[in-house]
């Protein structure tokens, strides 16, 4: 049984989360401060962690801080704040996802299970390959290929960025990270070059390029890799 430590200071949110994961057979710890997030999760390890920013004593990027300090359980940031700059920070500061209030269960039990996923299979770095649509990518040879198996050709930078989304899937890579990783700490601004190779790519690989299925754009934060 997966067990969830949820880090909220709303009694509301706690116990819809609980009573609803409780439900799905997920056991559930609670607490309503970063202090006391920290000792539950020294004492039981969580295997997954939803947090809420917005928390009285510590801010929620100093609690995952802490977790990411000893853990590489799967931190999923539940929080009322929805500018781009407080999701990027979080993302940054080692959260899995970010998920804005109000949300739907259902959706963020889909996330739960997406980030669970990667982690257990260590961010894809096991699997060989992985599909997008009717292509295969094939991350030990880097060759992508069609439905007939026919060879698609795709520049470095196309290869580059499509690697750091596919190797992990279901989790939200920021465009600072993407920029840095393949251009480097000096092109962390250029937004406009994601925008253009990623639209090249869903050329390349998505059955319908303008309602893409899989390279998701998450507007102003970064970019994610579906199957």
């Amino acid at each position: 049984m997966m067990r969830v430590l949820v880090v909220d200071d709303e009694p509301q949110i706690v116990r819809a989360l609980t009573i609803n994961l409780k439900a799905r057979q997920y056991e559930v710890h609670a607490a309503a401060t970063g202090t006391a997030a920290l000792s539950l999760a020294a004492k039981l390890p969580p295997d997954l962690v939803l947090l809420d920013l917005g928390l009285p004593d510590l801010d929620g990027g100093e609690v995952i801080a802490g977790l990411r300090g000893w853990t590489s359980a799967p931190i999923i940031v539940l929080s009322g704040r929805s500018g781009g700059a407080d999701k990027v920070a979080a993302l940054e500061a080692g959260a899995d996802d970010y998920v804005t209030k109000p949300f739907g269960m259902e959706e963020l039990i889909a996330r739960m299970r997406a980030v669970s996923r990667r982690a257990g299979s260590d961010a894809g770095a096991a699997r060989a390959s992985v599909r997008i649509g009717a292509h295969l990518i094939d991350l030990a040879a880097h060759t992508v290929t069609g439905q007939q198996g026919e060879p698609v050709r795709l520049t470095r930078t196309e290869w580059e960025l499509l690697e750091q989304l596919v190797r992990h899937p279901g989790q939200l890579v920021t465009q600072r990270q993407l920029l840095t990783q393949v251009w480097g700490p000096a092109f962390v601004e250029e937004s406009g070059y994601l925008r253009f190779h990623f639209g090249k790519l869903r050329r390349k690989l998505e059955t319908d390029p303008a309602r893409p299925q899989h390279l998701i754009t998450e507007p102003g934060i970064g970019y994610r890799f579906t199957e």
